[in-house]
């Protein structure tokens, strides 16, 4: 087998769950603050078990992190919109993705085919706050255009 077929494989391995393994991940996923002792009781396994597991997933990439979930509005971040982002052609794109990541209201970043080049999510206080990421955004060089579309209602995220 060439090497790079079987580094290749290993790699796709070591990333593989199995049932356990991905009902321990849907039990933390609704609260990672859970015990393991609780996760252990829904999933039908020993708390030593569970704990193994998790650790070996963290090592494994497979949980990159446990985190917190701010709701928005809590914290006055009422408006939020999508932002296509369109190079012009005269920087790339690598350029461009590290300046959008300095704009703490681009919570999101995805590089996609199509018309545009990014889809930035933004979360902001207000209409007029948008107005002023916006700003900042078509200041980059290398930006040509953005494409806004403002959500109106978020009917679930996960």
């Amino acid at each position: 087998m060439p090497e790079f077929t079987r580094t290749q494989t290993m790699s796709q391995e070591n990333l593989q769950t199995d049932d356990l393994d991905r009902r321990i991940i849907t039990a933390l996923s609704a609260d990672s603050r859970r015990s393991y002792a609780d996760v252990a009781g829904e999933v039908g396994m020993s708390t030593a078990a569970v704990h193994e597991r998790v650790r070996k997933m963290v090592e494994r990439g497979v949980i990159e992190r446990f985190s917190l979930r701010v709701v928005p509005e809590a914290v006055g971040l009422h408006f939020t919109a999508f932002v296509a982002v369109r190079n012009d052609g005269g920087a790339h794109c690598r350029d461009i993705a590290p300046r959008l990541s300095e704009i703490p209201e681009v919570l999101e970043l995805h590089s996609v085919a199509g018309e545009h080049d990014f889809l930035a999510k933004i979360r902001c206080t207000h209409p007029r706050a948008l107005e002023e990421v916006l700003y900042k955004i078509k200041a980059i060089p290398g930006v040509a255009r953005t494409t806004s579309t403002v959500v109106l209602n978020t009917e679930f995220e996960r």
